[in-house]
């Protein structure tokens, strides 16, 4: 299989610990990658493969709260997760696990992550993709029509509100639900233990960019739910804020969970940024 060879480490912050699956020689550059919301590593299966071939040494960690990861105390929400994030890398480097320089890919809540991450610790990063993340205060009239599936008898009964699901906030066609999808997202929420997080309505991520030296780039699907009409202004607000800009790219015919729906693009899109030099110095 692709992902066959996966390393498995652990890291502790308060605590808590937090589970980190890795691929890739130690020796190469380092990738973060950070998952979406009620997600696991699992959110990025088919960019793993690709960007370790690529030369990448690639980092996916379960956050807090999700997959194989502690809930750690106190921990409601993205705020709670640059400590953990700060320290787990910091242990990994110290355990001689990864080396440098050091990138960080963030899916959606795991962008807002990323993004407070380095904002509260600016050298832990070189560079810092955005991908559909939230929390840039910008709003759709229309709430998402998402659906409660816990109190729901039989899993036939859940799994057809995972479907609706998927296809309101993650997934534009239907014929990219396909059983992995299905089966990626159904083990997700089941292990979900931050249920009430409320921030990625909120503009943290919008005010945290200017205290980001890292350069900031950022990937959106074309038909990303949480930003439908709305690109043009989030791109806007992007660049503005972001002390270091980097590129933007509008993956087509993609939703929200374009990593997944469009992976060969955005792949491709995300070696692109990655290679651009640093122009910090320019």
């Amino acid at each position: 299989m692709a992902l066959a060879g996966a390393e498995r480490h652990e890291t502790c912050c308060q605590s808590a610990r937090m589970v980190w699956h890795a691929w890739g020689p130690i020796a190469s550059p380092t990738l973060v990658l950070l998952h979406g919301g009620s997600g696991s590593w699992t959110h990025w299966v088919l960019s793993i493969a690709p960007l370790r071939d690529a030369g990448w040494r690639v980092l996916v960690p379960d956050l807090p709260g999700f997959g194989d990861s502690d809930l750690p105390d106190g921990c409601t929400d993205v705020d709670h997760l640059p400590a953990h994030l700060h320290a787990g890398l910091q242990q990994l480097q110290a355990a001689g696990l990864c080396a440098g320089p050091v990138s960080v890919a963030g899916f959606s809540f795991g962008g807002m992550a990323g993004a407070l991450w380095l904002a509260a610790h600016p050298k832990d990063a070189a560079q810092l993709v955005l991908v559909g993340a939230p929390g840039m205060g910008l709003t759709v009239p229309d709430r998402i029509p998402l659906k409660g599936w816990r109190h729901l008898p039989t899993p036939e009964a859940q799994d057809a509100v995972h479907r609706h699901n998927l296809m309101a906030l993650m997934l534009q066609h239907s014929e990219s639900l396909d059983a992995l999808a299905l089966d990626v997202h159904r083990a997700n929420v089941q292990r979900d233990r931050m249920p009430r997080r409320r921030l990625s309505s909120t503009p943290i991520v919008a005010q945290a960019l200017p205290r980001i030296e890292a350069r900031v780039s950022a990937i959106y699907g074309e038909h990303d739910a949480l930003y439908i009409g709305r690109l043009p202004a989030l791109r806007e607000a992007l660049t503005r804020l972001s002390t270091h800009w980097g590129q933007w790219h509008t993956v087509p015919e993609a939703g929200h969970w374009v990593i997944y729906e469009a992976a060969e693009a955005f792949n491709a899109a995300l070696l692109k940024v990655l290679s651009q030099q640093d122009l910090r110095a320019v």
